[in-house]
């Protein structure tokens, strides 16, 4: 009796902190939700994996413009990099072994007051976490776009896409998309704002059109 006892407080302190580590960090409530998910149908192992922010949470339609495909989306509210790298892979990352990751991070942490440099660093730590957990998967990085409302943070941008493109080169199974010039003005280096929604910070339908295209190749 004694020995049943102390396998069922054993049991309820692991489920307790279980549960404690889904909570007390940014959008942990969105991440038990995706968690939910998961418990009423998991993904199959060998998925293609989109993880990031709002560009990709707010991209409801992506797993139907990827129709037939193992698409598992997972978009966290406005999300910095650095907190996918702290809190998310335990969660929405690794458990699924995608066989292809796609990221968009880093425009949160730069709109934050961060520099390219530091969103480049936070990127080499997730790359290396990745490649030894997931060592088989093949990780993409969408680049940081240029959205028209955070202009003033451009040369950042432009500096964390420079340095992640230099270093992916360097590295196998890993793929630099670049996905922020399909959405320039012809023949200039300014983003067209009839791509985006009225906050100029998320792309609209066609906005999703543009990466679409140029993602196609990459996922299919």
């Amino acid at each position: 009796m004694k020995i049943k006892l102390v396998f069922v407080l054993f049991l309820s302190l692991a489920v307790g902190q279980k549960l404690y580590a889904q909570q007390g960090f940014p959008f942990d409530n969105e991440i038990r939700t995706f968690k939910h998910q998961d418990s009423l149908k998991f993904p199959a192992k060998d998925g293609i994996l989109f993880i990031g922010s709002s560009s990709i949470r707010k991209w409801t339609d992506l797993e139907q413009r990827f129709s037939g495909l193992p698409i598992i989306r997972r978009g966290v509210g406005g999300c910095e990099l650095w907190q996918i790298v702290d809190y998310y892979t335990p969660y929405i990352l690794f458990p699924y072994h995608p066989r292809k990751i796609f990221i968009y991070a880093g425009e949160n942490d730069i709109a934050a007051g961060k520099s390219g440099q530091f969103v480049f660093d936070e990127f080499q730590k997730l790359w290396d976490m990745i490649n030894k957990q997931l060592p088989d998967a093949t990780i993409y990085f969408m680049s940081i776009k240029p959205s028209p409302s955070r202009a003033k943070f451009f040369a950042e941008v432009v500096k964390a896409n420079d340095l992640i493109k230099n270093y992916i080169a360097n590295k196998p199974n890993s793929v630099f998309i670049d996905v922020s010039t399909v959405i320039f003005k012809r023949e200039t280096s300014v983003p067209d704002s009839s791509l985006f929604e009225a906050d100029y910070l998320h792309l609209n339908s066609k906005g999703y059109d543009k990466w679409q295209q140029v993602l196609e190749p990459f996922v299919r």
